[in-house]
Protein backbone atom coordinates (compact mmCIF):
# COMPACT_ATOMS: atom_id res chain seq x y z
CA UNK A 1 0.00 0.00 0.00
CA UNK A 2 1.19 3.59 -0.89
CA UNK A 3 2.04 5.72 1.70
CA UNK A 4 -1.01 7.98 2.52
CA UNK A 5 -0.99 11.38 4.82
CA UNK A 6 -3.30 11.92 7.50
CA UNK A 7 -1.30 15.67 7.61
CA UNK A 8 -4.37 17.91 5.76
CA UNK A 9 -2.72 19.63 2.47
CA UNK A 10 -2.25 23.61 2.20
CA UNK A 11 -5.23 25.20 1.62
CA UNK A 12 -5.92 26.45 -1.55
CA UNK A 13 -6.87 30.20 -1.74
CA UNK A 14 -9.03 31.35 -4.35
CA UNK A 15 -9.03 35.38 -5.13
CA UNK A 16 -10.40 37.40 -7.21
CA UNK A 17 -10.20 41.18 -8.58
CA UNK A 18 -12.86 43.03 -9.33
CA UNK A 19 -12.94 45.84 -11.87
CA UNK A 20 -15.35 48.74 -12.09
CA UNK A 21 -18.88 47.99 -11.82
CA UNK A 22 -19.97 44.37 -11.57
CA UNK A 23 -16.61 43.10 -14.20
CA UNK A 24 -14.81 40.54 -12.98
CA UNK A 25 -11.29 38.88 -13.72
CA UNK A 26 -10.42 35.58 -11.98
CA UNK A 27 -6.90 35.39 -10.83
CA UNK A 28 -5.17 32.27 -10.58
CA UNK A 29 -5.31 30.29 -7.81
CA UNK A 30 -2.57 30.45 -5.18
CA UNK A 31 -1.91 27.91 -2.32
CA UNK A 32 -2.15 29.66 1.15
CA UNK A 33 0.61 29.71 4.29
CA UNK A 34 2.10 26.58 5.04
CA UNK A 35 2.39 25.82 9.05
CA UNK A 36 6.31 26.66 7.95
CA UNK A 37 7.68 28.45 4.76
CA UNK A 38 10.07 25.71 3.99
CA UNK A 39 7.97 22.51 4.67
CA UNK A 40 9.57 19.34 2.96
CA UNK A 41 7.72 17.49 0.94
CA UNK A 42 8.02 13.81 1.29
CA UNK A 43 10.40 11.51 -1.00
CA UNK A 44 7.53 9.46 -1.60
CA UNK A 45 9.41 6.21 -0.42
CA UNK A 46 6.93 3.60 0.49
CA UNK A 47 8.94 0.19 0.58
CA UNK A 48 10.85 -0.75 3.63
CA UNK A 49 14.57 -2.43 2.49
CA UNK A 50 17.45 -4.55 4.01
CA UNK A 51 20.77 -4.37 2.84
CA UNK A 52 19.97 -5.78 -0.54
CA UNK A 53 16.26 -5.76 -1.51
CA UNK A 54 12.68 -5.03 -0.32
CA UNK A 55 11.02 -6.61 2.93
CA UNK A 56 8.36 -5.96 4.68
CA UNK A 57 8.35 -2.97 7.33
CA UNK A 58 9.54 -4.36 10.46
CA UNK A 59 8.24 -3.22 13.96
CA UNK A 60 9.54 -0.98 16.19
CA UNK A 61 12.54 -2.02 17.64
CA UNK A 62 13.61 -4.54 15.38
CA UNK A 63 16.24 -4.61 12.52
CA UNK A 64 16.27 -1.96 9.87
CA UNK A 65 13.37 -0.21 11.85
CA UNK A 66 13.02 3.77 11.28
CA UNK A 67 13.83 4.08 7.44
CA UNK A 68 11.92 6.46 5.46
CA UNK A 69 9.03 4.46 4.02
CA UNK A 70 8.02 4.11 7.65
CA UNK A 71 8.04 8.10 8.49
CA UNK A 72 5.50 9.87 6.49
CA UNK A 73 6.37 13.58 6.01
CA UNK A 74 3.68 15.73 3.20
CA UNK A 75 2.87 13.97 0.04
CA UNK A 76 3.78 15.37 -2.75
CA UNK A 77 0.34 17.17 -4.17
CA UNK A 78 0.64 19.25 -7.41
CA UNK A 79 -2.19 21.41 -8.73
CA UNK A 80 -2.70 21.59 -12.68
CA UNK A 81 -3.66 24.89 -14.17
CA UNK A 82 -4.30 23.43 -17.28
CA UNK A 83 -1.94 26.44 -19.13
CA UNK A 84 1.53 24.65 -19.01
CA UNK A 85 2.13 25.55 -15.67
CA UNK A 86 1.54 23.77 -11.97
CA UNK A 87 1.82 24.63 -8.04
CA UNK A 88 3.35 22.46 -5.37
CA UNK A 89 0.48 22.48 -2.66
CA UNK A 90 3.23 22.30 -0.19
CA UNK A 91 6.05 24.46 -0.96
CA UNK A 92 4.09 27.18 -2.91
CA UNK A 93 6.09 27.20 -6.21
CA UNK A 94 4.92 27.18 -9.34
CA UNK A 95 6.51 25.02 -11.99
CA UNK A 96 6.99 25.45 -15.88
CA UNK A 97 5.36 21.33 -16.96
CA UNK A 98 7.82 20.45 -19.73
CA UNK A 99 11.41 20.79 -19.68
CA UNK A 100 13.48 22.70 -22.39
CA UNK A 101 17.19 21.52 -23.30
CA UNK A 102 19.48 24.29 -22.77
CA UNK A 103 23.18 24.52 -21.86
CA UNK A 104 23.56 26.03 -18.46
CA UNK A 105 24.42 30.03 -19.17
CA UNK A 106 21.47 29.48 -21.78
CA UNK A 107 18.49 28.57 -19.21
CA UNK A 108 18.62 32.37 -17.43
CA UNK A 109 18.54 33.67 -21.20
CA UNK A 110 15.30 31.07 -21.77
CA UNK A 111 13.89 31.77 -17.85
CA UNK A 112 14.04 35.48 -19.04
CA UNK A 113 11.95 35.34 -22.04
CA UNK A 114 9.25 32.65 -21.12
CA UNK A 115 5.75 33.76 -20.72
CA UNK A 116 3.79 30.19 -19.79
CA UNK A 117 0.65 31.14 -18.06
CA UNK A 118 0.68 34.27 -18.65
CA UNK A 119 3.73 35.05 -16.36
CA UNK A 120 7.18 36.99 -16.85
CA UNK A 121 8.82 36.25 -13.88
CA UNK A 122 9.86 32.73 -14.08
CA UNK A 123 13.67 32.13 -13.26
CA UNK A 124 16.00 29.17 -12.69
CA UNK A 125 15.30 27.50 -9.55
CA UNK A 126 17.71 26.74 -6.52
CA UNK A 127 19.31 23.41 -6.27
CA UNK A 128 16.98 23.06 -3.18
CA UNK A 129 13.30 24.31 -4.92
CA UNK A 130 14.68 21.60 -8.05
CA UNK A 131 15.17 19.04 -5.23
CA UNK A 132 11.94 19.37 -3.38
CA UNK A 133 10.65 17.71 -6.84
CA UNK A 134 12.68 14.46 -6.22
CA UNK A 135 10.71 11.46 -6.17
CA UNK A 136 12.33 8.59 -4.38
CA UNK A 137 9.93 5.93 -5.67
CA UNK A 138 12.48 6.25 -8.71
CA UNK A 139 14.50 3.40 -9.88
CA UNK A 140 17.50 3.65 -11.99
CA UNK A 141 17.06 0.38 -13.02
CA UNK A 142 18.84 -3.11 -13.19
CA UNK A 143 21.78 -3.21 -15.77
CA UNK A 144 24.77 -0.99 -16.97
CA UNK A 145 23.90 2.53 -16.70
CA UNK A 146 26.59 3.42 -19.98
CA UNK A 147 24.01 2.22 -22.05
CA UNK A 148 21.21 4.34 -24.21
CA UNK A 149 18.77 1.27 -23.63
CA UNK A 150 16.57 2.28 -20.53
CA UNK A 151 16.21 -1.03 -18.21
CA UNK A 152 12.49 -2.28 -18.43
CA UNK A 153 12.30 -1.22 -14.57
CA UNK A 154 13.82 1.93 -14.54
CA UNK A 155 11.21 4.75 -13.39
CA UNK A 156 12.13 7.90 -13.29
CA UNK A 157 12.64 10.11 -9.56
CA UNK A 158 10.06 12.67 -10.75
CA UNK A 159 6.46 12.61 -11.08
CA UNK A 160 5.63 11.97 -14.48
CA UNK A 161 2.29 12.27 -14.07
CA UNK A 162 2.56 15.56 -13.70
CA UNK A 163 5.97 16.72 -15.38
CA UNK A 164 7.12 15.90 -19.18
CA UNK A 165 10.70 13.89 -18.96
CA UNK A 166 12.70 12.05 -21.18
CA UNK A 167 15.61 10.09 -21.02
CA UNK A 168 19.00 10.84 -22.07
CA UNK A 169 18.85 10.49 -25.89
CA UNK A 170 22.59 10.47 -26.77
CA UNK A 171 25.12 8.46 -25.02
CA UNK A 172 23.11 7.51 -21.57
CA UNK A 173 20.19 6.59 -20.98
CA UNK A 174 20.94 8.60 -17.15
CA UNK A 175 21.82 11.43 -18.72
CA UNK A 176 18.91 14.16 -17.65
CA UNK A 177 20.59 16.58 -15.75
CA UNK A 178 18.35 19.39 -14.69
CA UNK A 179 20.40 22.93 -14.33
CA UNK A 180 19.71 24.35 -11.13
CA UNK A 181 21.10 28.67 -10.30
CA UNK A 182 23.15 27.08 -7.18
CA UNK A 183 26.96 27.38 -8.40
CA UNK A 184 29.58 25.73 -6.24
CA UNK A 185 31.44 27.97 -4.48
CA UNK A 186 34.77 25.59 -5.18
CA UNK A 187 35.93 23.66 -8.37
CA UNK A 188 35.78 20.15 -9.85
CA UNK A 189 37.32 18.21 -11.80
CA UNK A 190 40.49 19.76 -11.38
CA UNK A 191 39.61 23.12 -11.86
CA UNK A 192 36.04 23.35 -13.83
CA UNK A 193 33.57 25.83 -12.83
CA UNK A 194 30.41 24.18 -11.72
CA UNK A 195 26.69 24.06 -10.64
CA UNK A 196 24.82 21.57 -8.88
CA UNK A 197 22.36 19.76 -10.96
CA UNK A 198 19.55 16.85 -9.96
CA UNK A 199 19.86 13.85 -12.02
CA UNK A 200 16.22 12.53 -12.79
CA UNK A 201 16.99 9.83 -14.35
CA UNK A 202 19.68 7.96 -11.63
CA UNK A 203 18.57 9.94 -8.76
CA UNK A 204 21.11 12.13 -7.65
CA UNK A 205 22.55 15.73 -6.79
CA UNK A 206 26.04 16.00 -8.78
CA UNK A 207 28.16 19.06 -9.35
CA UNK A 208 28.37 19.75 -13.14
CA UNK A 209 30.73 21.21 -15.42
CA UNK A 210 29.21 25.21 -16.48
CA UNK A 211 30.58 24.37 -19.67
CA UNK A 212 29.64 21.04 -20.43
CA UNK A 213 32.08 18.85 -22.63
CA UNK A 214 31.10 18.25 -26.68
CA UNK A 215 27.94 20.93 -26.97
CA UNK A 216 25.74 18.34 -25.01
CA UNK A 217 22.58 20.23 -23.52
CA UNK A 218 21.11 19.36 -19.91
CA UNK A 219 17.32 20.11 -18.91
CA UNK A 220 15.52 22.50 -17.38
CA UNK A 221 12.46 23.51 -15.69
CA UNK A 222 11.45 26.54 -14.56
CA UNK A 223 9.62 28.01 -11.24
CA UNK A 224 8.32 30.78 -10.04
CA UNK A 225 6.70 32.31 -6.54
CA UNK A 226 8.03 30.51 -3.38
CA UNK A 227 11.29 32.68 -2.75
CA UNK A 228 11.38 31.83 1.24
CA UNK A 229 11.49 27.66 0.35
CA UNK A 230 14.62 26.09 0.98
CA UNK A 231 15.83 29.37 3.58
CA UNK A 232 16.73 27.95 7.03
CA UNK A 233 16.77 29.74 10.13
CA UNK A 234 18.32 27.77 12.92
CA UNK A 235 18.06 28.35 16.61
CA UNK A 236 20.22 26.90 19.46
CA UNK A 237 18.43 25.67 21.84
CA UNK A 238 21.15 25.32 24.50
CA UNK A 239 20.79 22.04 25.18
CA UNK A 240 22.79 20.14 22.16
CA UNK A 241 19.75 20.66 19.88
CA UNK A 242 19.56 23.39 17.19
CA UNK A 243 16.15 24.01 15.65
CA UNK A 244 15.34 25.11 12.12
CA UNK A 245 12.66 27.36 12.00
CA UNK A 246 12.41 27.38 7.91
CA UNK A 247 11.35 23.63 8.07
CA UNK A 248 9.92 22.90 11.46
CA UNK A 249 12.60 20.14 12.04
CA UNK A 250 14.97 19.51 15.28
CA UNK A 251 18.36 18.67 14.93
CA UNK A 252 21.13 17.43 16.66
CA UNK A 253 24.08 20.12 17.41
CA UNK A 254 26.40 17.69 16.95
CA UNK A 255 27.21 14.27 14.56
CA UNK A 256 28.17 10.73 15.83
CA UNK A 257 31.86 11.42 15.87
CA UNK A 258 31.16 14.67 18.14
CA UNK A 259 30.59 12.05 20.75
CA UNK A 260 32.99 9.34 19.64
CA UNK A 261 30.30 7.11 18.42
CA UNK A 262 30.65 4.94 15.60
CA UNK A 263 33.05 2.32 14.05
CA UNK A 264 36.59 2.04 15.62
CA UNK A 265 38.35 2.19 12.37
CA UNK A 266 36.24 4.40 9.95
CA UNK A 267 34.10 7.11 12.69
CA UNK A 268 30.81 6.90 11.33
CA UNK A 269 27.84 3.52 11.30
CA UNK A 270 26.99 1.47 8.18
CA UNK A 271 22.85 1.87 7.00
CA UNK A 272 21.46 -0.25 10.05
CA UNK A 273 23.26 0.86 12.18
CA UNK A 274 22.94 4.61 11.56
CA UNK A 275 19.07 4.00 11.93
CA UNK A 276 19.58 1.93 14.90
CA UNK A 277 21.30 4.90 16.32
CA UNK A 278 19.23 7.46 16.04
CA UNK A 279 16.03 5.17 17.06
CA UNK A 280 18.24 4.64 20.69
CA UNK A 281 19.27 8.23 20.91
CA UNK A 282 17.71 9.69 23.86
CA UNK A 283 18.92 13.45 23.83
CA UNK A 284 17.69 16.66 25.36
CA UNK A 285 14.48 15.02 26.95
CA UNK A 286 13.67 13.59 23.48
CA UNK A 287 13.47 10.42 22.57
CA UNK A 288 12.24 10.60 19.45
CA UNK A 289 14.87 10.83 16.94
CA UNK A 290 15.18 9.00 13.91
CA UNK A 291 17.25 9.18 10.95
CA UNK A 292 16.59 11.84 8.34
CA UNK A 293 15.03 10.82 4.85
CA UNK A 294 17.52 12.72 1.93
CA UNK A 295 15.60 15.87 1.69
CA UNK A 296 15.84 16.92 5.26
CA UNK A 297 19.26 16.21 5.06
CA UNK A 298 20.21 17.76 2.13
CA UNK A 299 17.63 20.66 3.73
CA UNK A 300 20.75 21.63 6.07
CA UNK A 301 23.52 22.11 3.10
CA UNK A 302 25.18 25.94 3.60
CA UNK A 303 25.94 26.01 -0.32
CA UNK A 304 27.63 29.19 0.23
CA UNK A 305 30.55 27.01 2.14
CA UNK A 306 33.11 24.43 1.24
CA UNK A 307 36.01 23.04 2.78
CA UNK A 308 38.37 24.94 -0.29
CA UNK A 309 36.41 28.49 0.06
CA UNK A 310 35.45 28.87 3.74
CA UNK A 311 37.78 26.30 5.14
CA UNK A 312 34.63 24.34 6.55
CA UNK A 313 31.96 21.56 5.64
CA UNK A 314 28.83 22.83 3.93
CA UNK A 315 26.57 23.35 6.41
CA UNK A 316 25.89 26.30 9.16
CA UNK A 317 28.73 26.44 11.88
CA UNK A 318 25.88 26.50 14.10
CA UNK A 319 25.52 22.52 13.33
CA UNK A 320 29.55 21.95 12.36
CA UNK A 321 31.18 18.20 11.80
CA UNK A 322 33.67 16.12 12.56
CA UNK A 323 36.54 16.57 10.78
CA UNK A 324 37.58 13.05 9.35
CA UNK A 325 41.31 11.63 7.72
CA UNK A 326 39.83 11.02 3.94
CA UNK A 327 41.21 8.65 1.45
CA UNK A 328 44.57 10.48 0.02
CA UNK A 329 45.29 11.41 4.17
CA UNK A 330 44.37 14.94 4.20
CA UNK A 331 41.64 16.14 6.11
CA UNK A 332 38.02 17.06 5.15
CA UNK A 333 34.35 16.37 6.12
CA UNK A 334 32.43 13.21 5.79
CA UNK A 335 28.89 11.79 4.16
CA UNK A 336 26.37 11.72 6.25
CA UNK A 337 24.11 8.66 5.96
CA UNK A 338 20.16 9.29 5.04
CA UNK A 339 17.18 7.10 5.84
CA UNK A 340 15.80 6.67 1.93
CA UNK A 341 17.53 3.81 -0.06
CA UNK A 342 18.77 4.70 -3.66
CA UNK A 343 17.44 1.99 -5.67
CA UNK A 344 19.02 0.92 -8.51
CA UNK A 345 16.95 -2.04 -9.41
CA UNK A 346 17.74 -3.52 -5.66
CA UNK A 347 18.31 -2.23 -2.24
CA UNK A 348 21.69 -2.28 -1.80
CA UNK A 349 22.56 1.67 -1.47
CA UNK A 350 21.18 4.40 0.57
CA UNK A 351 21.28 8.17 -0.37
CA UNK A 352 23.84 10.40 1.81
CA UNK A 353 24.83 13.81 1.30
CA UNK A 354 28.18 14.88 1.36
CA UNK A 355 29.16 17.64 3.93
CA UNK A 356 32.88 17.74 3.01
CA UNK A 357 34.35 17.40 -0.52
CA UNK A 358 32.73 14.71 -2.80
CA UNK A 359 36.05 12.91 -3.91
CA UNK A 360 36.69 10.24 -6.48
CA UNK A 361 39.48 8.76 -8.11
CA UNK A 362 39.27 10.17 -11.61
CA UNK A 363 41.31 7.71 -14.37
CA UNK A 364 43.58 10.06 -16.47
CA UNK A 365 44.25 9.33 -20.21
CA UNK A 366 47.52 7.23 -19.18
CA UNK A 367 45.14 4.79 -16.91
CA UNK A 368 46.29 6.78 -13.68
CA UNK A 369 44.17 7.64 -11.30
CA UNK A 370 43.84 11.37 -9.54
CA UNK A 371 42.41 12.06 -6.36
CA UNK A 372 39.91 15.14 -6.60
CA UNK A 373 36.59 16.10 -5.74
CA UNK A 374 34.39 15.06 -8.72
CA UNK A 375 30.92 16.13 -7.16
CA UNK A 376 31.03 18.65 -5.29
CA UNK A 377 30.79 19.76 -1.64
CA UNK A 378 26.81 19.64 -1.22
CA UNK A 379 25.99 16.84 -3.53
CA UNK A 380 23.79 13.76 -2.80
CA UNK A 381 25.22 10.62 -3.83
CA UNK A 382 24.98 6.54 -2.51
CA UNK A 383 26.87 4.10 -0.88
CA UNK A 384 26.17 0.77 -0.53
CA UNK A 385 24.67 -0.54 2.94
CA UNK A 386 27.23 -2.78 4.39
CA UNK A 387 30.62 -4.08 3.11
CA UNK A 388 34.39 -3.30 3.42
CA UNK A 389 35.48 0.01 1.99
CA UNK A 390 39.08 -1.81 1.41
CA UNK A 391 37.22 -3.04 -1.40
CA UNK A 392 37.07 0.02 -3.68
CA UNK A 393 40.69 0.63 -3.66
CA UNK A 394 40.23 3.48 -6.84
CA UNK A 395 36.63 3.95 -5.60
CA UNK A 396 33.45 2.81 -8.26
CA UNK A 397 31.56 4.80 -11.73
CA UNK A 398 32.62 6.67 -14.18
CA UNK A 399 34.35 9.61 -11.56
CA UNK A 400 35.58 6.58 -9.03
CA UNK A 401 33.21 7.78 -6.43
CA UNK A 402 35.20 6.93 -3.19
CA UNK A 403 33.20 4.35 -1.16
CA UNK A 404 32.80 4.58 2.33
CA UNK A 405 29.40 3.01 3.80
CA UNK A 406 30.63 4.02 7.49
CA UNK A 407 29.44 7.15 6.51
CA UNK A 408 28.33 9.30 9.64
CA UNK A 409 25.12 10.65 11.52
CA UNK A 410 23.21 13.44 12.26
CA UNK A 411 19.39 12.61 13.23
CA UNK A 412 16.71 14.97 13.28
CA UNK A 413 13.10 14.85 14.85
CA UNK A 414 9.67 16.58 14.14
CA UNK A 415 8.45 17.02 10.61
CA UNK A 416 6.95 13.43 10.14
CA UNK A 417 5.04 10.74 11.62
CA UNK A 418 5.33 6.98 12.43
CA UNK A 419 2.77 5.29 9.71
CA UNK A 420 1.52 1.80 8.74
CA UNK A 421 0.98 2.69 5.70
CA UNK A 422 3.62 1.17 3.44
CA UNK A 423 4.21 -1.00 0.84
CA UNK A 424 4.52 -4.87 0.97
CA UNK A 425 7.82 -6.66 -0.28
CA UNK A 426 6.15 -8.47 -3.00
CA UNK A 427 4.86 -5.64 -4.94
CA UNK A 428 8.25 -4.11 -5.06
CA UNK A 429 8.75 -3.08 -8.88
CA UNK A 430 4.62 -4.00 -9.34
CA UNK A 431 5.55 -7.85 -10.08
CA UNK A 432 4.14 -10.45 -7.17
CA UNK A 433 6.17 -12.96 -5.32
CA UNK A 434 10.01 -12.61 -4.27
CA UNK A 435 11.06 -9.17 -5.04
CA UNK A 436 13.95 -8.74 -7.56
CA UNK A 437 17.73 -8.32 -6.20
CA UNK A 438 21.24 -9.88 -6.41
CA UNK A 439 21.10 -13.73 -6.31
CA UNK A 440 22.26 -15.11 -2.90
CA UNK A 441 25.16 -17.80 -2.83
CA UNK A 442 27.25 -20.78 -0.75
CA UNK A 443 30.18 -20.74 -3.42
CA UNK A 444 31.45 -19.02 -6.30
CA UNK A 445 30.56 -21.71 -8.74
CA UNK A 446 26.25 -20.87 -7.60
CA UNK A 447 26.81 -17.85 -9.47
CA UNK A 448 27.38 -19.59 -12.71
CA UNK A 449 23.72 -20.28 -12.69
CA UNK A 450 21.33 -18.53 -15.50
CA UNK A 451 20.63 -15.35 -14.00
CA UNK A 452 22.62 -14.87 -11.30
CA UNK A 453 25.32 -12.70 -12.76
CA UNK A 454 24.62 -9.25 -14.45
CA UNK A 455 24.82 -9.39 -17.63
CA UNK A 456 27.10 -6.34 -18.20
CA UNK A 457 29.34 -8.22 -15.40
CA UNK A 458 32.26 -9.08 -18.09
CA UNK A 459 34.10 -10.76 -15.60
CA UNK A 460 31.64 -13.06 -14.11
CA UNK A 461 30.81 -12.80 -10.14
CA UNK A 462 32.21 -14.14 -6.93
CA UNK A 463 30.17 -15.18 -4.09
CA UNK A 464 30.97 -12.80 -1.53
CA UNK A 465 29.78 -11.94 2.11
CA UNK A 466 27.39 -9.10 2.46
CA UNK A 467 25.66 -8.61 5.29
CA UNK A 468 23.92 -11.34 7.22
CA UNK A 469 23.98 -13.05 3.27
CA UNK A 470 26.56 -13.97 0.62
CA UNK A 471 25.46 -12.90 -2.69
CA UNK A 472 27.10 -12.95 -6.19
CA UNK A 473 28.71 -9.77 -7.23
CA UNK A 474 30.19 -8.74 -10.11
CA UNK A 475 33.88 -9.80 -10.42
CA UNK A 476 36.50 -7.59 -11.62
CA UNK A 477 39.98 -6.34 -12.65
CA UNK A 478 39.23 -2.55 -13.91
CA UNK A 479 36.50 -0.14 -13.54
CA UNK A 480 34.95 -0.67 -16.91
CA UNK A 481 34.32 -4.58 -16.22
CA UNK A 482 32.30 -3.55 -13.17
CA UNK A 483 28.29 -1.90 -13.49
CA UNK A 484 28.75 1.70 -12.85
CA UNK A 485 27.20 3.13 -9.64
Amino acid sequence: MTKTSSTPLLLLLATSLFIGCGSQTDVLTEPGPSAYLGTIPDTEQSYCFDELTAIDCQAEGAGFFGQDAQYLGETLAYQDHGDGTVTDEITGLMWTQTFTQTSWDEAFVVAAELTTGGYDDWRVPTIKELYSLMSFAGNTGTGTQDELAVPADAVPFVDTDTFDFEYGQVNRFIDAQYVSSTQYVGTTMGGDETFFGLNFADGRIKGYPIQRPGGLSYYAYFVRGGGDYGQNAFADNGDETITDAGTGLMWMQHDNGHYGQGDATYGGFIWADALAYCEALDLADHDDWRLPNAKELQSLVDYTRSPTTTDSPAIDPLLGATAITVEDGSENYPFYWSATTHAEGNGVKAAYVAFGQAFGFMTDPNGGTTFMDVHGAGCQRSDPKVGDPADYPTGFGPQGDVIRIYNFVRCVRGGATITTETSAASTWQGGTGDPPGPATCTVDGDCLADGACPPDATMGCTCEDIGAESICVPACSIDADCPTG
